[in-house]
């Protein structure tokens, strides 16, 4: 996603090299929301496709990609996911993406 530069959070518009990857795949999306709204099926499957060549290279289970999700936005200080060292905060990710992070165990 684009960072908005005067509040330095992620928008929905997405950078000039994520369009061009969604091109380079077949997507027309020029916003996450689009790609994550329409389970938009270029975009899934070049993600699909990249996270199984990683997993042919694992040399054991639990190296390999089971679940994932795309989401609509990008991890920010602004948006609580990241400390202002930048280290992840788990616990505000498992409360903010409770719902997501349930739906792989529901599937």
């Amino acid at each position: 996603c684009a960072v908005d530069l005067d509040t330095s959070e992620p928008t929905d518009c997405l950078t000039q090299e994520a369009r061009d990857f969604c091109e380079k795949v077949g997507s027309k999306a020029t916003k996450a929301s689009e790609i994550v709204r329409e389970r938009d099926p270029a975009v899934y499957r070049a993600i699909r496709e990249g996270i199984d060549r990683v997993n042919a290279r694992a040399v054991a289970n639990v190296q390999r990609v089971q679940k994932w999700a795309v989401l609509e936005k990008d991890f920010s200080i602004a948006g609580g996911e990241f400390g202002p060292t930048m280290k992840l905060r788990r616990q505000a990710v498992m409360e903010k993406y409770r719902d997501d992070i349930e739906a792989f165990y529901r599937d």
